[in-house]
Order: C-alpha cells, then structure tokens, then sequence
C-alpha cells in the first residue's frame, strides 16, 4: 500500500520540514487511494515511457510512477520537498529530480536532463494557481507530451471541455493542441489539507494535427482573446476595441464584412464561437488586407 495516503505519516512529514502548506504553492496533498488509482490507469503507463511529473509534494504520485514507468522526471519548486524526495527515493534510478520552477525551464531541457527522448507523458497533481500558464508551457512545447493526466480544480476542467456558448480563451488555446476529457469528479476531502475547490482528473490527448489550420497561430489568438476581452459585448462591437486594446487597429466596417462574409452574425458573443469560425475570420480578414 502506498505510504504516502497516511494522513499521520503526511502530517509528520510536513513537521519534520517545518512546512506548512500554502495556497499560493498549490500544497494540497492527495489522500484518496481511488483517485490515486484513476490517474495511473489513466496514464497507461509502460516500462518504456517517460513521464514528467510537477509538483510531486511528498511523493505520493511519484510512488505509483517509479515501478511502472522507465523514467520519472520530477519537478519541484519547493527546496524543502525536493531535498526530502531526493532522500526518500534514493535507490530509484529512474527517478530524475529538478528543483525548480518549472514555468522557466523548456521540456526539452527536463528531458535532456535525464538523457531521455520524446516522446513523453504529464502527469501530475499540479498547483492550481498555474493550471493555465503550465498547460500552455507543455501544449505548446516542441516536444509537447502526447498524452496528459491531471488533476485541476474542477471549474477549469469544465472550461477546458467546453463547448459552443460556453467557450473561453483558455478552452480554444487547449483543445487547439489536445482533446480534452473530465475523467472524475474528486471531491475536496480527497486532500490535505482541503481546498476550497472540488477538483477533477483531466485527461489531455494530443492532437496529431492542429483543428484549424491558419497561417498565424499567435495572430488567431489575439483575434480570439479580443473577441473575449468585452465578453458580455457583441462581436461587432467587441472585436474592433478588443483588438485595438491588443495593438491592432481594422475598421468596424472592415470587421463587420468579414463577419457577414463567412456567415458570423455580428450579434453573437465570443462564448458562442467555435475554433473554427474564429480561423475562417482571421481567413477571412487576412484577405480583405489586414
């Protein structure tokens, strides 16, 4: 049985370091061995896999990771977790710790670190406080993971899922690179100490090909995040301010033709837009000279 679910053995550890664990870090740690259990299945992990885990804690993830997968590439932010990972794990030699800020280091150097090569798998039960920015920092990497299994607060999975009425910044800047699925409900009680959030299992699936192709993956992307920046406004009136706030200045006149051009009803709001139509606008605008 995995030692680290014992929430007297979590608490004297914790004692030992001195530790007390913060929001702002993202320390919450899992004690609910089903949960524990879904994420492993879910990684379907083999001796010849590479996996890339952030924000380990005291281990517990770590502990399921080393027995299944070749190489296990940690990453932890808090000297004081590190520096007990790196005593307690000591005879693993596939186990390759990083302190540090992960947001500041490429995945192609983690894996250099360890001599390893894509391709490679996320998982990892990481601070909620950067779900966005980390998903972006692997997603967008050259490698990016081929498959990820998280855990995140449970809103910004449903955000990440979304579909059209419910679309955000952040659902069309990841399932532009992944296919995304709620594996699990996980209550807050599945932690120590709880957070004041339920949290879900988010399975992220990479795509082989991007949905959309567009000339300008950065240039779509500030069309979409103009589109939101006024979100209750519609897009006729939105898109012209929104894209002027990001340093772009195109006509309400000229926006308004590319709507009606590819069939976008400029009373529509950016929630209800899919990938899609937003590539077939930025098309749509790129030939009318913007």
């Amino acid at each position: 049985m995995n030692p680290y679910l014992n929430p007297q053995r979590i608490r004297a550890a914790l004692r030992a370091l001195n530790l007390r664990p913060t929001r702002g870090m993202g320390q919450n740690f899992l004690l609910d061995g089903s949960v524990l259990a879904t994420i492993v299945a879910e990684a379907a992990l083999v001796p010849a896999d590479t996996v890339i885990e952030v924000g380990p804690g005291l281990g517990v993830l770590t502990w399921e990771l080393l027995p299944r997968a070749g190489r296990v590439i940690c990453v932890e932010l808090d000297r004081r977790l590190a520096d007990r990972l790196a005593a307690e794990f000591s005879g693993r030699s596939n186990l390759h710790l990083v302190q540090g800020d992960v947001l500041t280091i490429a995945p192609a150097d983690l894996l250099a670190r360890a001599a390893a090569t894509p391709p490679y798998k996320l998982v990892a039960n990481i601070p909620y406080a950067i779900t966005a920015p980390l998903l972006r920092h692997f997603l967008e990497a050259t490698p990016p993971p081929d498959l990820s299994v998280l855990l995140v607060q449970w809103e910004v999975a449903q955000r990440i899922c979304a579909g059209p009425g419910d679309y955000s910044v952040l659902a069309h800047a990841i399932q532009f690179y992944a296919e995304p699925s709620i594996v699990a409900h996980v209550p807050a009680s599945s932690f120590f100490p709880a957070p004041a959030v339920d949290s879900a299992i988010l399975r992220l699936q990479r795509r082989l090909q991007p949905p959309v192709t567009v000339p300008d993956v950065n240039m779509l992307f500030r069309l979409i995040k103009a589109g939101f920046l006024h979100a209750r406004k519609q897009l006729g009136n939105a898109l012209p301010g929104g894209l002027a706030a990001l340093g772009v200045t195109i006509p309400r006149e000229q926006i308004m033709t590319a709507l009606h051009k590819i069939g976008i009803d400029p009373q529509r709001r950016a929630e209800t837009v899919t990938l899609a139509e937003w590539a077939n606008l930025l098309a749509a605008l790129s030939e009318s000279g913007v």
